[in-house]
């Protein structure tokens, strides 16, 4: 079995065909993962789907032709031809595929580094994969020991001090563009995560809130959250504020723009909108005045950030690169166990058969039965211990696949029993059983 994962970024894909590859419909991620279930070389799937970035890691039999089915799928839900999509996309396969999992939820490979979100999202994409029945032991394995290296990375540096988010960069661009934005008021559309963080940025900056929502409870919710500066207005009201205030942020999940071009009216002052959301929020629109900025727009204070943090971004590759090597020989070390234990069974069946024969064919006297065992038991003890010293070894060593092969070859064993090595749980399948 081997892990598979085709990456779909901000660094390699623009928002444009992002949008189209976009899973914010459940529904669109249910029938999708589900066509990739029925293909007999991919097992166990997780989609990451988020304003930067469309991720497919799998289990596959055989990388080829999941990758080729893959591409195919996506072709047909995106409408963008398989040519291009596979002229755009990272493709990564087994220690690849991990150390990129592993970065991506070490925050090294978004557009802020060092954003806190991802892990949160990453969570999300796992928890709906294994509530459905899409991801199972392999899978899960991979993404246990990701949160385990994304909390290392945290813990033993500082790039997630001050944490850093695509809201927050929004917000900073907006201030480089203006000046002080003390004073201000902004429009804040959605009341989701990203507009909360937002929401938080703007507050902190002196910015007068108005928050429109479809729904007026989350709205106001958030604006009790923010305090004094922040107020809830009726969704109804969002084509007036657009068109009455120079700041307008909008993060919501819909998966068609919210504010078309036929709302936007010609004013006399200048106005910045800043679009957080895949797919966008903000239709594109020509007007005298009228600045949008969407998600790809903000790569030059990303740049700043990035910067700043190289030296941390150094370190937390090195625990990266630690975490992936040490996850496969975890793995390897599983699939030797149960060839010792399968070997030492085999000598105890064979010793226990013979001695059996022995016994009714006269050879040894049926009292002496529990001494011969015992002589029997500790002779093929001596006989496994160095085979079962070096297996250990060799469990380290990237040749232990062969040799397991071989082994499972030589000895005739049950195959499959020996793959039914130890269930292992990751923290969120533990808590939800």
């Amino acid at each position: 079995m081997h892990y598979l994962t085709i990456s779909f970024t901000h660094k390699n894909t623009d928002i444009k065909v992002r949008e189209k590859l976009s899973f914010v419909k459940e529904e669109k991620r249910v029938n999708f993962i589900e066509k990739l279930q029925e293909k007999k070389c991919i097992n166990e799937t997780i989609i990451l789907s988020t304003c930067n970035r469309v991720e497919i890691v799998a289990s596959a039999s055989d990388c080829e032709q999941a990758i080729e089915c893959i591409f195919n799928e996506l072709s047909t839900i995106s409408n963008v031809p398989q040519e291009e999509l596979q002229s755009r996309a990272d493709i990564y396969e087994d220690n690849g595929a991990i150390h990129h999992l592993f970065s991506v939820a070490a925050s090294l490979d978004s557009l802020v580094i060092g954003e806190t979100q991802i892990v949160g999202q990453l969570k999300d994409a796992f928890k709906f994969s294994t509530d459905a029945g899409y991801c199972g032991q392999k899978l899960s394995r991979a993404m246990h020991h990701m949160f385990r290296c994304a909390a290392s990375v945290r813990a033993s540096t500082q790039i997630s001090q001050n944490p850093i988010s695509v809201s927050s960069v929004a917000v900073a661009q907006a201030k480089d563009l203006l000046g002080s934005l003390n004073g201000l008021t902004a429009v804040l559309v959605g009341a989701g995560e990203m507009s909360t963080l937002a929401g938080k940025h703007l507050v902190t900056n002196g910015v007068h809130v108005i928050i429109l929502s479809r729904n007026i409870e989350r709205a106001q919710k958030l604006a009790e959250e923010l305090g004094e500066l922040a107020t809830a207005e009726p969704y109804s009201h969002l084509m007036e504020y657009i068109n009455t205030y120079k700041l307008v942020f909008s993060a919501t999940g819909a998966p068609t723009p919210i504010i078309t071009k036929d709302m936007v009216k010609e004013k006399d002052f200048e106005r910045h909108w800043f679009d957080i959301a895949v797919p966008r929020d903000i239709e594109e629109c020509d007007s005298k005045g009228l600045n949008i900025y969407a998600v790809d727009d903000l790569q030059e204070v990303v740049t700043k950030n990035l910067s700043l943090r190289e030296d941390e971004a150094k370190a937390a590759f090195i625990i990266v690169g630690r975490s992936t090597t040490e996850f496969f020989k975890w793995l390897q070390t599983l699939s030797i166990d149960p060839i010792i234990k399968e070997l030492r069974d085999k000598a105890r069946v064979c010793s226990e058969n013979e001695l059996a024969r022995a016994i009714k064919k006269g050879y040894i006297p049926a009292e002496h039965k529990e001494s011969m065992e015992k002589i029997l038991h500790s002779a093929f003890n001596a006989f496994l211990h160095t085979p079962t010293r070096n297996l250990k070894e060799f469990a380290e060593k990237p040749e232990s696949d062969v040799l397991v092969q071989s082994i499972q070859q030589i000895f005739d064993m049950d195959e499959d029993e020996v793959k039914r090595i130890n269930t292992y749980k990751c923290e969120y399948q533990m808590e939800n059983n």
